[in-house]
């Protein structure tokens, strides 16, 4: 995973607001609260109880303003979560009582709940200083972590370069997906010149495209999608990620 507490250093006190300006929502499902949704609004799915949720809230507050890392955040949150029952798979039976075995709180989930949280508010603060530069950085590169674990649509991204204003980073600007470790880097015109990189521009090449939410909902929601002008290969975003969580 990366060490996002030293990333946060670059641009700490934006992400910090913008995580502090969000208010709660409680969800059952996470595409109950669609894209730019999050912008203003916390939740975690299936965590229906107010204090269930301020006290995840409290302690990614914590990581966010300390740089904590995730061995301190789960050691932190995940006691309290298992004194109160958030913790481990459950049945759920509803009103009609159709029964549901579903996830509460694991190390899985409580990893995805940090990295989530933690990388979206660094890419806001990240995204706010870019925009302040964009006179002498006006162009902006795409970098993937190649790795193993990096998806092979955001690995096909990585070095593209375009202006900052270009549409492609109203739907492609990090993160774009669930644990995507994905940056971007602003550059100057000599930047771009002294690494034989070439500008792009996105005009013809943004389309949408219907995709599956969920197996259980059946639901179908637009997804922005790239196609690469050199490979014909169609690049999108996660399902839900298709939006840019800085802008506006």
């Amino acid at each position: 995973m990366v060490k996002l507490n030293a990333l946060f250093k670059l641009s700490p006190a934006i992400a910090i607001k913008y995580f502090k300006s969000k208010n709660n929502k409680l969800s059952w499902d996470w595409y109950e609260l669609w894209q730019s949704a999050h912008r203003k609004s916390f939740t975690v799915a299936k965590a229906m109880r107010e204090d269930i949720l301020n006290d995840i809230r409290t302690v990614l507050d914590k990581a966010l303003e300390e740089g904590k890392t995730f061995q301190e955040f789960q050691k932190e949150l995940k006691p309290t979560l298992q004194k109160k029952g958030w913790w481990g798979e459950v049945v759920i039976v509803d009103s009609q009582g159709n029964a549901e075995k579903v996830q509460l709180g694991s190390m899985y989930r409580l990893k995805t709940i940090y990295s989530v949280n933690m990388q979206t508010a660094y890419q806001t603060g990240r995204y706010k200083t870019q925009i302040e530069n964009t006179d002498n950085r006006p162009y902006w590169q795409y970098v993937a972590v190649l790795d193993q674990r990096t998806r092979a649509e955001h690995a096909q991204l990585h070095d593209l370069v375009f202006p900052h204003d270009d549409p492609f980073w109203s739907s492609f600007y990090p993160p774009n997906g669930w644990r995507c470790r994905c940056r971007v880097r602003a550059l100057s015109p000599r930047n771009v010149k002294k690494r034989n990189l070439y500008v792009e521009s996105s005009s013809g090449r943004l389309s949408q495209e219907d995709r599956l939410v969920s197996k259980k909902s059946g639901q179908y929601q637009p997804v922005t999608v790239y196609t690469d002008p050199l490979t014909g290969k169609q690049i999108a975003p996660d399902v839900g990620w298709s939006y840019n969580p800085a802008k506006d």
